[in-house]
């Protein structure tokens, strides 16, 4: 408990600001050291076990309060709350780039543009980074599970490799997604290369086909995803400059990062092969 008051009344109190807004919360700042400090509301909202969480493994209270409000709103439990944690999704959250702040309107397009990660990380996969289209989207619907869980709360599967016949040819958007509070379809087109700028005028045609042939007239706009395995920032930029459809372009991972100051720590392959060579050894004689 007083680990917990410190976490946050310390914390509040190293910042500049007389008045902190993080969210939709405000914490006020106490006037002198013999005021009672105001600590945010979420967190009387959540288990006391999410805040032991929150504050062994987060040391800014903006990061926490954020974690906080978003167990709130999606009702995480604690194994839920540690998996976005150790993988940074408020790092990753926003991040990817797009054309949504003048494809779509003002409302949808800040709620579309948070819908997005970059980097999403597939680390539930067992493949190696030379990886197939085709074998990748497989491990994925294998594991959609886990695959809904990454990409983020009101993403409902409509399928895969879904059929398009257009003007006596056949086409196939390699997952086909319905988003429920964007009230949107959303398309992932899975690239297991760099991005490049053609990419983005086949999610247009696709886009194009989809709101013509699929889309009610209730729902939004469709929205397009490129997951690449790496992308260069600008030459995303300059590719959806000019798309008047809306489209974004995230890279995707197959494993974590592991921190630098950690990975010095670790023991080289070779020194893992001498381990087991010398561990097989020994049990031998």
């Amino acid at each position: 408990m007083r680990a917990f008051f410190l976490a946050w009344t310390e914390g509040i109190s190293n910042l500049a600001q007389p008045v902190l807004e993080i969210g939709n919360t405000k914490l006020t700042q106490p006037a002198s050291e013999s005021d009672p400090a105001i600590l945010p509301e979420p967190l009387a909202e959540i288990p006391w076990y999410h805040n032991v969480i929150l504050i062994e493994k987060l040391d800014d209270p903006r990061d926490r309060l954020w974690y906080a409000q978003k167990t709130i709103e999606h009702g995480w439990s604690r194994a839920v709350l540690v998996h976005h944690i150790e993988l940074d999704l408020y790092g990753r959250q926003g991040k990817a780039i797009t054309n949504f702040a003048w494809s779509l309107p003002p409302p949808q397009s800040d709620l579309a543009g948070h819908c997005l990660k970059d980097p999403y990380i597939f680390d539930f996969l067992s493949m190696n980074e030379d990886i197939a289209e085709k074998n990748l989207e497989r491990g994925l619907l294998e594991n959609i599970r886990k695959f809904l869980q990454e990409l983020g709360t009101g993403f409902a599967f409509v399928g895969s490799q879904y059929h398009l016949e257009i003007d006596g040819e056949d086409f196939y958007i390699d997952l086909l997604f319905y988003h429920l509070k964007l009230r949107c379809f959303v398309i992932i087109d899975l690239k297991t290369g760099d991005f490049k700028p053609e990419y983005a005028g086949k999610m247009n045609f696709y886009l194009a086909a989809l709101d013509d042939r699929l889309r009610h007239q209730s729902d939004n706009p469709s929205i397009g995803i490129i997951l690449c395995k790496t992308k260069k920032k600008v030459i995303a930029e300059y590719a959806l400059r000019n798309m008047s459809a809306p489209i974004g372009v995230s890279e995707y991972m197959l494993t974590r990062k592991i921190p630098a100051e950690l990975r010095a720590n670790l023991p080289s392959i070779e020194d893992l092969e001498k381990k087991l060579v010398g561990g097989k050894r020994t049990q031998k004689i």
